[in-house]
Formats: C-alpha cells, sequence, structure tokens
C-alpha cells in the first residue's frame, strides 16, 4: 500500500488506516473475534495505522486490548494510536466530562501502554478540547512523554485552529483527527487550511458516514438503542430519504469506475491531500478489503466535479446533536 507522511516529525502510515471502535461500542453488541480477524487482515493487506482509544474501552481497556493482543507477534510493523481525555458520561443525563488534566493524561498513557502490551504508544492523541484545561497544559504532559520514550508523536481531535496554535507551540502536533468525508466536510473552511499552514497530517474519521456511505442503509428506527444510527440526524425522517438518493447517484459514479460507493468515497478523501489518511471502521475482514481497494482508485477531475454536484454541502442532518458538537 502507498504511504503517506503526516506531519514533519516523521509520522508515516499506510495511505488508509484502521478505525477500531466499532469492535467495542457504539454500533451494537461487541465483536472480539471479528475484530481480531479484521486486525490480522489488516496487517495482511499493509495497512499500518490502528486507532482505538480509552473512551471505547468504557474504562476497562477492552478496545485497546484487542488491538494489543491482535498485533502481539507483528507490534513492530504497526502504528498504535490511541488517545485520552473523554471520558464516559458520569451524570444521569448522558453528560460526557472531559479529563485532560496532566495527571489524568499520565494515567491513561501508563494503562494504555499496558492494554495495548507496548513500551510506547505511537501516537497519543487528547481526544477532545478540555475547557478546563489549557492547551498548553496539555502539550506539556504529552511532551513529557514523549521525552520519556513512552509516546511517539503527538495528535489532537476535534480541535480548532487556535487549539492546534496554541498546543503546537509547546509540543508539534503531528496529526489532526476530525471527522471529514463526502458527507462532512465543516473542516475545509478553516481547520484544514491551518494544519497545513502548520506542516501537521490530517487524519479522517468516520470517512463513510458512520455507515451511509455504503451498500447497506436502513432507517433510524431499524437500528437497536444501542446503536448510535439510532439517534443520528442524518438517519432521521426528512434527511434519511435525501441522504439515501444522494447514495444511489454515488453509487452510479461508481460502478461507472468498476468500484463500490464505499470505495468512491474513501478514494475521494484520498484525492483531497496526499497529507490525509482516512481511517474507516469495520470488524468485518471481507469489508476491510474492499476498504483498503480504494487506495487504487484513481478519480478524476470530472469525477471530482461530479461528487460535488450531488452533495454540493455534504449530508442532510447534523453529525452530532448540538450538545456533543465540538467548539471551535
Amino acid at each position: 500500500m502507498e504511504h503517506r507522511e503526516l506531519g514533519t516529525q516523521g509520522l508515516r502510515v499506510g495511505a488508509i488506516g484502521l478505525g477500531t471502535m466499532g469492535m467495542t461500542m457504539a454500533y451494537g453488541a461487541g465483536d472480539e473475534p471479528g475484530g481480531t480477524a479484521t486486525i490480522h487482515r489488516a496487517h495482511q493487506l499493509g495497512v499500518t495505522l490502528l486507532d482505538t482509544a480509552e473512551l471505547y474501552g468504557g474504562g476497562t481497556g477492552s478496545n485497546e486490548k484487542i488491538v494489543g493482543a491482535a498485533v502481539r507477534d507483528f507490534r513492530d510493523e504497526m502504528v498504535l494510536a490511541t488517545k485520552f481525555g473523554f471520558v464516559l458520561p458520569r451524570t444521569n443525563d448522558g453528560g460526557r466530562e472531559f479529563d485532560s488534566r496532566p495527571e489524568h493524561i499520565r494515567e491513561v498513557a501508563d494503562n494504555s501502554l499496558r492494554y495495548l502490551q507496548t513500551d510506547h504508544i505511537d501516537v497519543l492523541y487528547q481526544h477532545r478540547p478540555d475547557p478546563d484545561v489549557p492547551m498548553e497544559d496539555v502539550a506539556g504532559a504529552v511532551k513529557e512523554l514523549i521525552d520519556a520514550g513512552k509516546v511517539r508523536y503527538f495528535g489532537l481531535s476535534e480541535a480548532g485552529p487556535e487549539q492546534i496554535r496554541a498546543a503546537h507551540a509547546v509540543q508539534p502536533v503531528s496529526v489532526l483527527q476530525t471527522e471529514y468525508s463526502i458527507f462532512e466536510r465543516a473542516v475545509e473552511a478553516e481547520v484544514l487550511p491551518a494544519v497545513r499552514e502548520l506542516g501537521i497530517g490530517f487524519v479522517a474519521y468516520s470517512p463513510l458516514g458512520r455507515g451511509f456511505l455504503t451498500s447497506t442503509v436502513k432507517p433510524a428506527a431499524e437500528y437497536p438503542k444501542d446503536d448510535m444510527r439510532s439517534w443520528d440526524d442524518r438517519w432521521q425522517p426528512g434527511n434519511y430519504e435525501k441522504n439515501v438518493e444522494a447514495i444511489h447517484q454515488l453509487t452510479d459514479l461508481a460502478r461507472e469506475k468498476g468500484a463500490t460507493v464505499t470505495q468512491l468515497a474513501l478514494a475521494w478523501l484520498l484525492a483531497q491531500g496526499e497529507d490525509i489518511v482516512p481511517i474507516p471502521g469495520t470488524r468485518s475482514p471481507e469489508r476491510l478489503a474492499e476498504n483498503v481497494a480504494a487506495a487504487d482508485l484513481t478519480l478524476s477531475t470530472a469525477d471530482l466535479e461530479r461528487v460535488a454536484q450531488i452533495l454540493p454541502r455534504g449530508a442532510y442532518g447534523s453529525r452530532y446533536p448540538a450538545e456533543m458538537m465540538p467548539r471551535w
């Protein structure tokens, strides 16, 4: 697989990575055997970037444990990325709590090292900016971990331009991770220009619109309550029908290219710049192979213009409820 440079500190990964969140949360019941098989297949196909997080384990490290056990025999060939600072709901109304205090960062890093069965974390992200902790303090804490050899590269997730600049001034940020896809383009206005100015790479999460940009999709009411698509705005009546129509048109374009709509969506992202790496999530080895094949799909200028005509502003519906939207 083609490799891409993320940032200017030496981080180099395969052009398509693998997000592991769905192996333990957000899309129904977890699937450790499927997750393990998918990670093994990823290694065989040249995927090097695996993305996990403290949050995905529900406080138990379960997601990181799956990743760590799966890569035990080829750890040095993989780039393991994990995140701190976005913890589980701790109030009865489902409110979320951020915790990027330096002492918590150190605690999470040590836990992640243990769960991942490794002596270093390749990329340590702040999962979400913490309104109660200055970005300079966050960057300083990660810098200490880098200096100690526990972490190699510093990443941010869902941070805005000023937050990125504040952190980058203390410890160079190698990569920013934020949602980006044919469906979601908000980063194009201010965030992408900022990271490119600073020489920071970009990792696109939810590059398939949380499953909407695939061949299998159904209305919100048909998903179980433990599946985030049951409440996602894009799946709700009114938005759902418009988005399905757009998928039909994108599918027609993909067929003209001898590809699936999933591959079209990933190829579209790769075409947005050589500093972008999507991390589609799956726990299916077959789906993973389909995703990886997108790296070989080339889109022409006319193809990209047609995508823009089909979805000029992205999907219908917000990517998160208002209370969960990042505040840049």
